[in-house]
């Protein structure tokens, strides 16, 4: 520590000042007041209906009580996030990141350390609340979907197994052009219970894919692209995110889901490391992690919160559609983002070798 005895007061009083100053800004020290509030934040985020229910609910809160604009981008992208950060030329506030990619962001140090001062994670469930750079804001599923009017006197796909059957269930399909899901469902149509998929079989599971590879007429790779193809009745079934058949179910269009096998992700989301605003990306995160808002959010695309107390406002009528739901929970399968953190790169350039051998 200066001499403080030895310095002019001029001096003490820029050093004193300068102590303050880096108090106020360091997210590693915290903020000992409330900095200036930069004129926008930037959030990198899904696109489409989920980039909509994001924009009327949180940032549009944001906005009113802090006076910032919130800017949207998208999509997600890993790694445009790590050229950020690397380069140092930090273009977004915060980012979204998907399972397994939450931890290789953490793995990189791409994200400021969550403040718990500002955002309240206490009541999330373990291991949510131990997180220490990502916040566990949503929870989705990777869904069976399917027509009603497809199949006779009520005998529709209930597993994956079904999904498999092609003489049961004669009919176009569809799957993610993906290995993450795929292999998991290949594994639950081959028998292997969803308590029992990690480590995944890789062999055994494309072994399966091959099979099935033949009776899918389209390969998806938009989220928007499951629904779709069941409205034009391209397909009829196919996997695809929950969210997307949500607002099917519930208009009674015909279209339904089967939860068994589900395999279940978690939405998060952070402050980007080195970005000049990380301060009011905490608030952001504050306002991500707010029950009431997050059942706002659930009620209007279908992907519930993590907080729990966001179910007391959450309208009744709409829980059968989550995969949180006290009827679904039991069903769906959770996607182990450790063994896609670390085999998922291998794993993905493989099926897209796969897919390409026709």
């Amino acid at each position: 520590m200066p001499d403080t005895t030895r310095m002019s007061r001029r001096q003490a009083g820029l050093w004193i000042a300068g102590l303050a100053l880096t108090a106020a800004v360091s997210p590693g020290a915290g903020w000992a007041q409330e900095p200036p509030k930069p004129r926008q934040i930037v959030v990198n985020a899904s696109i489409g209906d989920t980039m909509v229910a994001t924009r009327a609910i949180y940032y549009a809160e944001f906005e009113k009580l802090y006076g910032i604009k919130v800017v949207e981008s998208g999509p997600v992208n890993l790694a445009k996030l790590r050229a950020m950060v690397e380069s140092g030329n930090i273009e977004w506030t915060i980012s979204e990141v998907g399972g397994e990619e939450a931890i290789r962001a953490e793995k990189l140090g791409l994200f400021e350390p969550i403040d718990r001062k500002i955002v309240d994670m206490d009541a999330l469930p373990s291991p949510m609340k131990e997180r220490k750079v990502t916040l566990a804001r949503g929870i989705y599923s990777t869904t069976l979907g399917y027509r009603k009017d497809a199949f006779k006197n009520g005998q529709y796909p209930t597993s994956w197994a079904d999904f498999w059957d092609v003489k049961k269930f004669p009919g176009p399909r569809s799957l993610r052009a993906r290995a993450i899901d795929n292999l998991e469902f290949a594994l639950m149509a081959d028998g292997v219970a969803t308590d029992k998929l990690y480590p995944i079989d890789v062999d055994r599971a494309f072994r399966k894919l091959d099979e099935i590879k033949p009776h899918i007429s389209v390969w998806w790779s938009t989220g928007q692209q499951p629904a779709q193809l069941l409205i034009d009745r391209e397909v009829i079934m196919t996997s695809g995110w929950n969210g997307r058949f949500y607002k099917l179910q519930r208009d009674e269009s015909g279209i339904d889901v089967s939860w068994a096998g589900a395999m279940t992700k978690i939405g998060t989301f952070g402050v980007v490391k080195g970005t000049p605003n990380a301060y009011w990306g905490q608030k952001m995160l504050a306002l991500m992690n707010d029950p009431k808002l997050q059942a706002a959010y659930a009620e209007r695309v279908g992907y519930p919160g993590t907080h729990p107390k966001s179910w007391d406002y959450v309208d009744k009528g709409a829980y059968k559609y989550f995969p949180t739901s006290p009827e679904n929970l039991p069903k769906v399968a959770w996607t182990s983002d450790e063994w896609w953190a670390e085999n998922g790169p291998a794993v993905e350039e493989r099926f897209a070798r796969w897919l390409l051998a026709r």
